[in-house]
């Protein structure tokens, strides 16, 4: 089990790791309903998470997909696909990072964040953790197949899906708990976060793709030679 760990845990944190929907937590930290804003974005976040592992979890049941392929081998060109498809996005991110001297930014909509509903803002949290996120729903699924084909039975998948999640809300977690301990006097240093990761944010992307893209092909292509 502790090897399964620590081969889920880097796509775990890969997901955790997400510079555009930290800045989005940190506004909903800044808003009126700061203390509903925030927990509702987590929340958001975690189910967003898990609305693609549980499916992908299930489909991947081995008594399911043997009667197509080997299970092993369909996981790993999954793998590469889904590495190929970060490579693409790595090399979109570095071309538009923004130049010396220029701001970097954020859709101009997030910044109503602070407006809106915790039940809204909980929406936009869902919405960010996997759906319109290429990095983390190749993260996810490549996680999740790990977990799948580990050969544990049901609780064991089931308890090490739980903790992928949980380390995959990280990233939004810290600021949050950080804020609710902090309170006001946390918010200066969460815009001194949102400002580097503004600044920083396309970067980061691209690293982030390049790093878990290349590693996804490499144990896809493992997985077919090995």
């Amino acid at each position: 089990m502790v090897n399964i760990f620590f081969n889920f845990l880097p796509f775990a944190v890969g997901i955790a790791i997400s510079p555009v929907p930290i800045i989005t937590v940190i506004l909903a930290l800044f808003s009126a309903r700061a203390k509903w804003n925030g927990p509702a974005f987590l929340l958001g976040w975690a189910l967003g998470i898990a609305v693609v592992c549980i499916p992908v979890l299930m489909l991947t049941d081995s008594s399911k997909i043997a009667p197509v392929s080997n299970p092993s081998e369909t996981a790993s060109i999954v793998r590469i696909v889904l590495g190929a498809v970060l490579l693409f996005s790595a090399a979109r991110q570095w071309k538009n990072r923004p130049k010396p001297g220029e701001a970097g930014s954020i859709p101009k909509w997030l910044l109503i964040i602070d407006t809106i509903s915790p039940i809204k803002v909980l929406g936009v949290g869902f919405i960010f953790a996997d759906l319109t996120n290429p990095k983390n729903t190749a993260l996810t699924v490549a996680g999740t197949l790990t977990i799948a084909h580990s050969g544990l039975p049901a609780a064991g998948k089931a308890a090490m899906t739980i903790l992928f999640i949980l380390i995959s809300c990280l990233g939004i977690a810290i600021p949050v708990f950080f804020y609710l301990a902090g309170g006001v006097s946390a918010k200066k240093i969460l815009d001194g976060w949102k400002a580097w990761l503004m600044a920083n944010n396309n970067g980061v992307m691209a690293i982030m793709f390049l790093i878990f893209g290349l590693l996804l092909i490499s144990n896809g292509i493992q997985g077919l030679i090995g």
